[in-house]
């Protein structure tokens, strides 16, 4: 006999088995983030902070300063009565087709959603990937409630419908990371090295320090060839090392043609914020002064009700409570070296941003942590195996909460 509840049952399952497919999962962020874009405007155009199409203009015209000068300069580098960049190139080159075709105001708004529904796509993959390696243990269900709460409870949702460029270098780095894992979990040989060293460069040369994400790959790829031998891992090793020595030696080799130095990235000149002014004279970029802001508004600050330091960040366990699940899956998994892997991944990659000088303001929860979401989700999937699909669902449900309230915020 059939009980009330079981035909929702039913429908709630056949909801998370479309969700869970990475091909739907696909369009339904592509379609979710797109409403949300049009309302910040994409259907006016480009964001006025659509800096890498004028980067890629400057480079289809041979030059690496920009060409064309936007609307607006704030955030860009001035030297020599020059305008630069100083985020790496790889999304103006991955743009220059695009640019060449439709000039430096094709929709940056339209380019981030592809992408970013690109990136909810791969965590599906990644979770079922995952789950087939043995690397987590999970139902279909929890894919379909874990790639929902990535898309829509997580800082991707904040990122994802905002143009600009600098949403857009993040959720290219994060596409190019997901990269990384996928390939350092299913491919074998000499293909496993090399496509997860490729990607890690490539997430290097969109984001400097998104070389850090690659410790848990680099784990995983000794861990799966260690009965190879030792000198095949280290051909291996070299072999995945060769992108990333190739994107570093790139990245020096356009700092000093632009400013002289191979270590110099503009910094120093670029038309900064001044609320940033003083403190940067004081303690330059990175610095220690800067850590307990940053731990506050990453992890503790809870940005509700809505007040003036809301767009400071919010704490990234409060606003996206599914995380919770990472410390169960250190206490379940405490004696599997990976587990640990993954948790110094996370921490390290965490460094830079927790010593810099601005929490990430403008924002909705700490966006750079979307720099090791792949890490954290993997042992947060680790951790919520065993919890109930209810309890998930419930923790998913404020995440979407928390999440529709500050996206609908930042749109104003």
């Amino acid at each position: 006999m059939n009980t009330p509840n079981q035909p929702l049952r039913a429908i709630y399952r056949k909801i998370l088995n479309f969700c869970q497919r990475p091909r739907n999962a696909f369009f339904i962020a592509f379609f979710v983030y797109g409403l949300y874009a049009i309302r910040r405007g994409m259907l006016q155009g480009p964001s006025q902070f659509n800096y890498y199409a004028y980067l890629s203009d400057a480079f289809l015209h041979g030059q690496l300063n920009l060409r064309l000068i936007p609307g607006s300069v704030h955030d860009l580098v001035f030297f020599g009565q020059q305008y630069y960049l100083y985020w790496p190139p790889l999304p103006a080159i991955i743009m220059m087709p695009l640019v060449g075709i439709w000039g430096v105001n094709i929709n940056d708004y339209l380019f981030t959603l592809f992408f970013a529904s690109l990136n909810v796509a791969l965590v599906a993959h990644l979770l079922h990937t995952a789950t087939n390696h043995k690397v987590v243990n999970l139902s279909s269900n929890k894919i379909g409630l874990l790639t929902l709460f990535f898309s829509f409870g997580t800082v991707q949702f904040g990122l994802a419908p905002m143009g600009q460029v600098w949403s857009t270098g993040m959720i290219l780095g994060f596409f190019f990371v997901a990269l990384s894992y996928l390939a350092a979990i299913t491919l074998d040989g000499w293909k496993a090295f090399f496509f997860t060293g490729l990607a890690i460069a490539a997430a290097f040369l969109t984001r400097n320090t998104l070389f850090l994400p690659g410790i848990w790959p680099a784990y995983q790829l000794i861990k799966s060839h260690w009965h190879k031998g030792f000198r095949y891992l280290v051909g291996g090793s070299l072999l995945a090392s060769a992108p990333i020595l190739l994107a570093v030696v790139g990245m020096l080799l356009y700092n000093f043609a632009r400013f002289g130095s191979p270590i110099d990235f503009g910094l120093n000149y670029h038309l900064m914020a001044p609320r940033f002014l003083n403190d940067y004279q004081l303690y330059g970029a990175f610095n220690l002064y800067y850590l307990p802001k940053n731990l506050f508004y990453h992890f503790i600050s809870y940005p509700l009700p809505l007040r003036p330091d809301s767009v400071e960040g919010g704490s990234l366990f409060l606003l996206s409570p599914v995380f919770f699940g990472l410390f169960w899956g250190l206490v379940r998994y405490r004696r599997n070296l990976s587990t640990w892997i993954l948790l110094l991944t996370i921490i390290i990659s965490y460094i830079p941003m927790g010593l810099l000088m601005g929490t990430g303001w403008v924002q909705w929860g700490p966006r750079y942590s979307l720099d090791f979401t792949i890490p954290l989700l993997l042992l947060t999937s680790l951790g919520v195996e065993n919890w109930s699909d209810l309890l998930l669902f419930a923790l998913t449900y404020i995440s979407f909460l928390h999440y529709l309230i500050g996206v609908k915020y930042l749109i104003g």
